[in-house]
């Protein structure tokens, strides 16, 4: 597996991320290691706060609701997914899948930090890999918050069609990308957003990716989108979601009504999951996808008094 990282001095002034840059060694499951970056507010001795992003962006996604959560008394920890963001970039599409992106946080986050008490903080494709984690340690999760995500889920009991092919609104999106080596991502995002991003925090989510070689882990997380019944990553989902549905330590939804990717996902979520009894679950108006821009401090009104209520 071929590793680069990005340079860092294209991480020098961006604007609203004053944030100082860790790293985690993790295995890359062929003998080697990758560093994942993360960043790290607030008093240690504090149960974490985690933030996961999904795709195209990074931990720089977090950067306006990261100060907040910590002025709180919290401490903040966001992480950026392998080949994505600060954290190291294998250069093949092949080298990602869902069940290494999985592996990959959480060797970060239970073997390396060593993270108890965990509240989880989701959005995109954050919120397949974070409900995976819980799967997977759920006596190490506290709390979950989903903010416009899920997890792709079909019950292996249903047969397989006859002919399988992609489809579904992301079926030609994902061709799209497979065929454009310089897909520039961070236009997507920009036109994603329901509010008008200054071309300084478009140059934020462009930084990590200087030349089209870094930007495999951003291109595969399209070919990674659940458009076939036999997507891999389908019965590891469904298995990991019999855990989430004995879940019953608290979890809250946050959605927008403008949501063009998982709008509609909470549903499943708020029936069939213990700990979304009860909670102050929303969708907040005028928001797209990308909540943490178009609705910032309605975000922060929801999600900070939860977090206190729910200490």
């Amino acid at each position: 597996m071929k590793v680069i990282q990005t340079p860092e001095e294209r991480f020098a002034n961006l604007s609203d991320y004053p944030f100082a840059p860790n790293y985690a060694a993790i295995p890359d499951l062929d003998g080697g290691t990758l560093r994942m970056h993360y960043i790290d507010e607030g008093p240690k001795d504090a149960p974490p706060i985690v933030m996961i992003h999904g795709n195209p962006s990074w931990s720089y996604l977090w950067r306006n609701i990261i100060p907040p959560v910590v002025a709180a008394g919290n401490r903040v920890i966001a992480i950026d997914l392998v080949g994505l963001g600060r954290s190291d970039k294998p250069t093949e599409m092949s080298d990602f899948t869902v069940a290494r992106h999985v592996e990959w946080a959480r060797s970060a986050l239970i073997d390396v930090l060593d993270l108890k008490e965990i509240t989880l903080v989701l959005h995109d494709w954050g919120g397949v890999v974070g409900l995976r984690i819980l799967h997977h340690h759920p006596d190490r999760i506290a709390r979950v918050c989903i903010t416009n995500s899920g997890i792709f889920l079909r019950d292996p009991a249903e047969p397989m069609p006859e002919k399988i092919e992609p489809a579904g609104p992301f079926a030609d999106f994902q061709k799209m990308v497979r065929e454009t080596p310089d897909w520039p991502h961070w236009e997507m995002l920009r036109a994603l957003c329901s509010v008008k991003l200054s071309q300084e925090v478009v140059d934020g989510y462009h930084a990590p990716y200087p030349s089209p070689e870094y930007m495999c882990g951003n291109r595969q997380f399209t070919q990674l989108l659940a458009t076939t019944p036999d997507n891999p990553q389908l019965p590891d989902n469904w298995e990991a979601w019999q855990t989430i549905k004995q879940f019953d330590r608290p979890m809250l939804t946050i959605m927008s009504t403008g949501d063009q990717v998982t709008k509609g996902s909470e549903k499943r979520f708020i029936a069939e999951v213990p700990g979304c009894a009860g909670q102050p679950h929303v969708i907040l108006e005028g928001g797209n996808h990308f909540l943490q821009e178009d609705l910032r401090e309605e975000l922060l009104g929801e999600l900070l008094p939860w977090l206190e209520a729910t200490k």
